[in-house]
Order: structure tokens, then C-alpha cells, then sequence
């Protein structure tokens, strides 16, 4: 197979991008790297394209290293033909090469080789052929072997049927047209054990879906009704169909002494060997597909997440709420260095809500905060009252805004928090946590394993390595498209950029604390195991601040610095005027880049993302995306009405719809039809986490906690 062929019909790009993407994979390149630094090779293929890229390579070099065992353990049987050999080399997936490889694998002891130990193949043979003239009891009579364990005629016939049961099987033509089949005409049912039992999967005490349109949250609700023994799910398959295709392929002849015999076999070897197999692997694709994409819709909300733009210079109240064991508050500096933390006890069962708004009132004034974030957990509805009333007695401007709490208590439980901050206790990371969330997302989010985010579905239930490799892609790619400062960044952030490794962002901070802040980028050459490969990944992601070199604190890689001086020469700055914003309009002195770029002995693409480097130097993708919601009011789920239309952040988007903080503890849910006029396949063609979106109430259930929300408005 020429995979680099495939791989670019599959994704739509030329041939010569994804040879040079492969070639660059094989060099040790990373996605983040590739993406960014060698779009002159790739013809500019994104983080995406290649992260897709790089799935099918390893998919499709697996899918030969098998093709290639298998032709050789069949020649090593002695059974490969040239037809055979052809079949397996032109299999396009790993279930074809098993249909194939099936007849030829090692078998453990099946009824078939236990009957053929016996001797009764050849009777098998003699019915297979279908010419058989003496009534088949009488032929199978001469079988009878006592040594051989073969008492009566009866045995023997069913010793042979066996035999003929399992080749059947075995066949791989049948198989795939068998799948076929399946799959176009076949039905997924599901019932409940107990249907008089109140649960979460009443939708699907009486569910019936053809296989073909199974939606994949339905398939992962199902996986999780069954494994929860709430449900029984199985494929109900078009045996009218297969039947008779089975009968028509093996029946050859009309033999009427063997036909019955061979009737049965058929529906044996079906129901006993082929139905069951073909049942897993059509369950097991589903899952595979469903899991793919809630890894997919996951992995997209993480992005908008991450992504969320810092609050900059303010000093934040971090506010992690609770009852008995009172709220813990911490406050952080614009820094995200912590100033101060308390514990306050406004919420029962001590209620002392006069004494911590005493407490509150010192530590706003003390250091001038000017936003409380608030975790969204147990007793948040509670505290957020409390900062509302207290907003309305202060004189100065304070607003609040609710987080997502999410994996802050994995966190403040962590090695890692413990590291960080060794002389507090888990409610004091945690409100440390609430604050920097808040400040810097991408910052603070990236030191909780990414599925303890929350912003998925199912995310429990699926192949956790290729969750674990998807999200972390994502956390990679989103670290690197923003950077990060050199001098400042932490081991849980370094780790991410391109080229460096848990051992290396360790040694870079150790170096750090040894000999003071990093003057230039070339210095990361003297930091312990990062050699010149690791420094070519990493360097065009961190920034100096301050440095010797300018440049440095910028997104343009070391490799194009020379190419950088000789544009500003002959443009007419100096390095100097890059850190104000003297080079601002920059691209509007290039009229021909194309010849500018041959001049200076660069790619036109890497003269483009120079140029726009230099007119925003270090400039943060982030600064694009909504800002999130401050608010000073609060309202609740009973005064909500129906009709009403409301500003809200979407905190989670799934495959039926989103859910929307509209601020009052209790998401709502937009319904995927209720998005858009216009039909859509999925909600993220519309809204991502983190938009800010308009909505209006349809309906609101108190008893269930349950809102209803429309963007139709």
C-alpha cells in the first residue's frame, strides 16, 4: 500500500505535504513544531491536520506490520497462494486481514479439530461435495472407530457437521458479505431488567435503532446501562437475509440426501460461530467510532477552555465554598502570588455571616481586590448571596464571577500542589486554585490531568490511553500556540512545549533557581539533557522578557534571526524598536513578499510570520476568544420564567446540545434543536466552551433542576 497516497486522499492535502509532514514525523519533529516552524515543507498544514496525520501513519504502518505477519505465518503453513497473498496485501483494514488470516490461525481445541482428531474429515469432505448416492447414515457408519472414540453413525455425522460448521465459518468472503449485511440492515435493541426501576436510561428501557444510524452518545449510554446491569442491549440481525445468502453460496448441487444435512449446518455454523463473533466486532466499532468521537467533542471543548483569555492585573479573591468545614479564601496578586489566606464560616450550620463580611471588608480594602472568583461546588449558591449583599454595602467597584471548579480538588490533593505549596492545606490550593483559574486558565489548568476537567461526556467509560494522548495533544497544542515566558513559566507548563520533557522542564527551573532568570534563549543549550534537537523544538515557544536579544521575546524561532536583522536593515528599524510598538504597520512597507523572501534566503511563509510577529510581538491568540461574564446580581432557578432572555457562558458542549451558565448554579441545557434555524449535524458547529451566547427560557423544572434553554430567538 503507498500510505503517503492514502493518507492524502483521506485528508484532502497533497501528496508532496503529507510526505514531507511524514519525513519531518520520522525526523522527531514534534506536531507543535512542524505546525509552526516548517510550513514551507507541509505547505502550511495546521496542528490539526497533522495531530489527524500522524493517527493514520501509525493506523495504516500497524495495518502492514500485521499484513506482513500474517503472509508469512501462512507460507510458513505452506498454504499461501498468489490469490491469497494478493487479497491480504490489497485489505484496507485490520478486520479484513483477521477474516483472512482466520482458516490459517493456530486454533485452540474446537469441536472441529476434535473431530478431526476422530478421523471424520473426509466424511465431512464427501457431504461437502454433494454428490453422495447411499443415505448419509449408512456413509457415516464406515467412520465408527471405537479406538477413535466414534460409537455410532449418529457421531460421526455430527463429528463431520462440525467440521463443515466451522469452515463455513472460517470463510472470509462470507464473513465480510455477512458483516455487510449486519451493519446496513441490523438493528441495536435494548431492554431494562427491571422495567418498573427509576433511572438515568428510562429512554432506553424500550430502545430500538437500525445499526447504521446509532448515534455514538447513544452507544455510550447503552455500553453503561448494560455494564450497570440496568439494561440488556443486543444486534437483532436480518437472518432472513443471511440465511438463505449462506445457503446459496455453500448449497451447490441439489443432492437430496445431502441438502438437509447441509441446511442445518448452515444455521448452526451461523448462530454458533459466525452471529456471536460478528456481534462483538459490530458492538466493539461502535464503541470505537462513539469513543473517537466523544474524544473528538471532548477534545474541542478542552481547547475553548484552555484557551480562555486571562484576566490581567487584578488582584483576585479566590473563594472555594463549603458548609461545615467553612469557605477558604485566598488572595492572589496579578502575579497569581498568594498574599493572603483565611477560612470564613458565612454558611451553615454556623451562619456567621455578619463576622465574615468583617473579614471580607479587610481584606478588599487591604489589597484593593477587585474580583472574587468563586467556585462553582457544595454551597456556592450560598456563598454567592452572601458577596452579592456585600457588594451593595462596600463603596469600591468589586465584581465576581463563578468557575468552574472542576479537578480543583485532584489538584490541591496532588504531589504537585504539595510541591508547590507545602505549608497549606488542600482548601487553601484549592481557593488558590479558584483565583489563578481565573487569571490564567491555560496556566492553572494545565497541572490537572486534562479528564478531570470535566468538559466531556462518558469520559470514564473509554479507552483511557487514547483519551489520555488526545487531551494531552490538545494541552500541547494550546501551550504552544500561546508560549510561554521562560523566566516565569512552571514545570507543568514546560513540559508541554515542544521538545522538552518532564526531566528537561524539571532541569530548566532547576537551572532557573541555580543562576537567576535566562538573559537569552542560547542559554538553554547549558540547562542538563537538552541538547541542540531538544533546543530546535522548544525555543521559537519561549519567551524572554527583558533579555539581551529582543527577539527573544517574540514567537520568531532562532533559525530566522539572521534573516529578521537583514529585513529591519533593509527596512529601516533597529532591533531595539521591536519591544515598544515601533514596528507597528511593518507589513504595509512589503509589496512583493515573494521576491522579499528570496532576498533574504527565507521561505515567503516564515517572511509572513516574521513580519506579523513583529508587528505584535508575542502577541496572545487568547486575546480573540469571549471574555467571560463578570457579574454583581444574583438570581435564581424560581426567578426564572419562561420567555426570559439571558446573556450565559457555555460551560460543556455534548453531542445533543450545550450547557449554559446563565448564573444560577444550575446549567441550563440547549437542546441541539433548539441552536439554529438551519439543520446541523452537531452542536459544535455553532457554539464552543467558553462563548458567550444569548438565550431565551423555555421551561424550568425546580423538582428535577432542570432548565430548558432555546438560542432561537
Amino acid at each position: 500500500m503507498d500510505i503517503t497516497a492514502k493518507i492524502a486522499e483521506e485528508l484532502g492535502i497533497r501528496k508532496n505535504q503529507a510526505q514531507a509532514a511524514i519525513q519531518l514525523i520520522d525526523e522527531g519533529n514534534t506536531i507543535p513544531f512542524i505546525a509552526r516552524y516548517r510550513k514551507e515543507a507541509t505547505g502550511a498544514l495546521n496542528d490539526e491536520i497533522l495531530r489527524n496525520l500522524f493517527d493514520r501513519l501509525t493506523y495504516l504502518r500497524n495495518l502492514e506490520e500485521k499484513k506482513a505477519q500474517v503472509i508469512a505465518s501462512i507460507e510458513e503453513q505452506g498454504k499461501l497462494t498468489d490469490e491469497l497473498r494478493k487479497q491480504i496485501e490489497e485489505a484496507q483494514t485490520l478486520v479484513v486481514v483477521d477474516d483472512l488470516y482466520r482458516p490459517y490461525r493456530p486454533k485452540r481445541r474446537t469441536r472441529a479439530t476434535i473431530a478431526k482428531e476422530k478421523g471424520l474429515e473426509p466424511l465431512a469432505n464427501v457431504i461437502s461435495l454433494q454428490m453422495l448416492k447411499t443415505p448419509i447414515l449408512e456413509e457415516a457408519a464406515k467412520y465408527i472407530n471405537e479406538e477413535k472414540e466414534v460409537h455410532t453413525a449418529e457421531e460421526a455425522l455430527e463429528g463431520a457437521r462440525d467440521i463443515i460448521a466451522e469452515h463455513i465459518s472460517d470463510e472470509a468472503d462470507y464473513r465480510i458479505r455477512i458483516r455487510d449485511l449486519t451493519v446496513k440492515h441490523g438493528r441495536i435493541v435494548s431492554a431494562a431488567k427491571d422495567p418498573e426501576a427509576e433511572s438515568v436510561y428510562e429512554m432506553y428501557y424500550d430502545f430500538d435503532e437500525p445499526i447504521a444510524k446509532m448515534a455514538g452518545h447513544r452507544t455510550l449510554a447503552l455500553n453503561r446501562g448494560e455494564a450497570e446491569k440496568i439494561l440488556t442491549v443486543k444486534v437483532e440481525v436480518p437472518e432472513e437475509q443471511i440465511i438463505p445468502y449462506l445457503q446459496k453460496k455453500v448449497i451447490t448441487k441439489d443432492n437430496a440426501i445431502t441438502r438437509p444435512v447441509l441446511e442445518e449446518v448452515i444455521e448452526d455454523s451461523y448462530k454458533r460461530l459466525i452471529a456471536p463473533a460478528i456481534e462483538r466486532e459490530i458492538r466493539s466499532d461502535l464503541t470505537e467510532k462513539a469513543e473517537d468521537g466523544a474524544i473528538k467533542v471532548f477534545g474541542k471543548n478542552l481547547e475553548q477552555l484552555l484557551m480562555q483569555p486571562p484576566i490581567a492585573g487584578q488582584v483576585v479573591l479566590g473563594w472555594d465554598p463549603a458548609f461545615r468545614t467553612g469557605c477558604k479564601l485566598a488572595v492572589v496578586d496579578p502575579t497569581g502570588k498568594v498574599l493572603d489566606t483565611t477560612v470564613i464560616y458565612p454558611t451553615a450550620p454556623q451562619n456567621k455571616v455578619e463576622e465574615a463580611k468583617v473579614v471580607l471588608k479587610k481584606l478588599i480594602s487591604k489589597y484593593h481586590i477587585t474580583l472574587i472568583s468563586l467556585g462553582n461546588g457544595t454551597a456556592s449558591r450560598e456563598s454567592e448571596q452572601i458577596i452579592v449583599d456585600l457588594l451593595k454595602e462596600i463603596p469600591v467597584k468589586v465584581q465576581y464571577i463563578i468557575v468552574n471548579e472542576a479537578g480543583a480538588s485532584v489538584y490541591s490533593a496532588s504531589k504537585l500542589a504539595t510541591e508547590e505549596f507545602p505549608n497549606f492545606d488542600v482548601g487553601q490550593r484549592s481557593a488558590t486554585s479558584m483565583a489563578r483559574r481565573l487569571q490564567d486558565p491555560l496556566a492553572e489548568l494545565v497541572k490537572i490531568d486534562p479528564k478531570s476537567i470535566g468538559v466531556g461526556q462518558y469520559q470514564h467509560d473509554m479507552n483511557q490511553k487514547k483519551l489520555s494522548e488526545a487531551l494531552g495533544g490538545v494541552v500541547e497544542d494550546c501551550v504552544n500556540k500561546v508560549g510561554v515566558d521562560l523566566n516565569t513559566a512552571s514545570v507543568s507548563l514546560l513540559e508541554y512545549i515542544s521538545g522538552i520533557s518532564k526531566v528537561i522542564a524539571k532541569n530548566i527551573v532547576a537551572y532557573r533557581e541555580e543562576n537567576g532568570k535566562f538573559a537569552s534563549r542560547s542559554q538553554l543549550l547549558k540547562v542538563a539533557k537538552l541538547g541542540p534537537k531538544a533546543y530546535e523544538q522548544c525555543a521559537g515557544f519561549l519567551r524572554i522578557t527583558g533579555g539581551k536579544n529582543p527577539l527573544d521575546a517574540t514567537g520568531v524561532h532562532p533559525e530566522s534571526y539572521e534573516a529578521t536583522r537583514k529585513l529591519l536593515e533593509k527596512l529601516g528599524y533597529s532591533e531595539e524598536e521591536i519591544t515598544g510598538s515601533g514596528l507597528t504597520g511593518i507589513s504595509k512597507k512589503i509589496s512583493d513578499y515573494k521576491k522579499l523572501a528570496a532576498e533574504l534566503e527565507v521561505g515567503e511563509l516564515t517572511l509572513r510570520d516574521i513580519v506579523k510577529e513583529l508587528e505584535k510581538p508575542a502577541r496572545d491568540p487568547r486575546e480573540d476568544m469571549p471574555k467571560p461574564i463578570l457579574r454583581s446580581d444574583v438570581l435564581e432557578m424560581k426567578d426564572l420564567t419562561p420567555g426570559m432572555v439571558l446573556k450565559g457562558t457555555v460551560r460543556n458542549v455534548i453531542d445533543f446540545g450545550a450547557f449554559v451558565d446563565i448564573g444560577v448554579h444550575q446549567d441550563g441545557l440547549v437542546h441541539i434543536s433548539q441552536m439554529s434555524e438551519r439543520y446541523i449535524k452537531h452542536p459544535l458547529e455553532v457554539v464552543s466552551v467558553g462563548d458567550i451566547v444569548e438565550v431565551k427560557v423555555m421551561s424550568v423544572d425546580l423538582k428535577k433542576q432542570r432548565i430548558q434553554l432555546t438560542m432561537k430567538l
